[in-house]
């Protein structure tokens, strides 16, 4: 027996969004809204439980967006602004449910984000004002397994740019993000995913992100029988890029949403 969960594109760009302030380029005169990318960040939704990977700047923009009022836990892959910078929009979920809301991070991720938002994390800080609370739920090693609002959750680590990145995967599900150098162990933790979310930049080599032949090499080698590319830049045509890409491995695109499965039987 297995469990459905679903996952909705939030957002699909890279840092600077799609279209780029300034930028006359072709894919950011687009009309199509396929070339439209607010910053990458994503919903998981399995039975009653709903879970946004990462909170960038635009996390205000796509609940409205989506219409969604409540959620039940926040993961952070790590602490980028262009993945954390819409943490303090949690507050009125919190004025609104009265309760913090739970957060599972990297402990590193943790400290850069109390430097940021340090009136988030006071002592004093009461249900009765409007701040954001959370509760945080640190991973315990590089690697691992952990139950999260209960349902089990699988976790790697690998660095970016000299910050630590943490990717995750639920049931047959992974979402990959901000990757360039990993540990060959990342195979053997991402054993079973099905359905991949990997972040993929350009056709161009970058520093910090796999190109689309490293994200389309890497998808292979996990095994996956479908990947979904996000975090792209603006040197990327939708249309164009997919028509070059195989079927299975696609570019994502701002409020996707996609199927996986938890067997029933999944511990920690």
């Amino acid at each position: 027996m297995k469990m459905a969960g679903k996952f909705l594109f939030f957002g699909t760009g890279s840092s600077l969004g799609v279209p780029v302030i300034g930028c006359e380029c072709a894919v950011c005169r687009s009309e199509s809204p396929f070339n439209k990318r607010l910053r990458s960040s994503g919903l998981i939704k399995i039975h009653d439980k709903q879970i946004v990977i990462d909170c960038g700047p635009d996390f205000r923009t796509q609940m409205l967006h989506h219409h969604i009022k409540q959620i039940d836990g926040l993961i952070l892959t790590h602490a980028h602004y262009d993945h954390t910078g819409g943490f303090d929009e949690l507050r009125i979920l919190n004025a609104r449910s009265k309760q913090p809301i739970p957060c599972l991070l990297a402990e590193a991720t943790a400290e850069e984000l109390k430097m940021r938002f340090p009136y988030a994390f006071e002592q004093t800080s009461s249900p009765e004002k409007l701040t954001t609370r959370s509760v945080l739920h640190y991973l315990k090693s590089e690697r691992g397994k952990v139950n999260f609002l209960g349902l089990p959750i699988h976790y790697v680590t690998y660095q970016q740019g000299g910050m630590l990145v943490n990717g995750f995967k639920v049931g047959n599900f992974a979402y990959i993000s901000d990757i360039r150098h990993y540990p060959q162990t990342i195979f053997e933790d991402l054993q079973g995913v099905e359905t991949l979310v990997v972040s993929c930049l350009r056709q161009q080599s970058s520093p910090l992100h796999f190109n689309v032949q490293e994200a389309i090499d890497f998808a292979y080698k996990v095994g996956a029988d479908q990947a979904w590319f996000t975090h792209i830049a603006h040197e990327l045509e939708h249309d164009f890029t997919n028509s070059k890409l195989p079927p299975n491995y696609q570019l994502a695109y701002d409020g996707l949403e996609i199927d996986f499965e938890i067997p029933l039987n999944s511990s920690i």
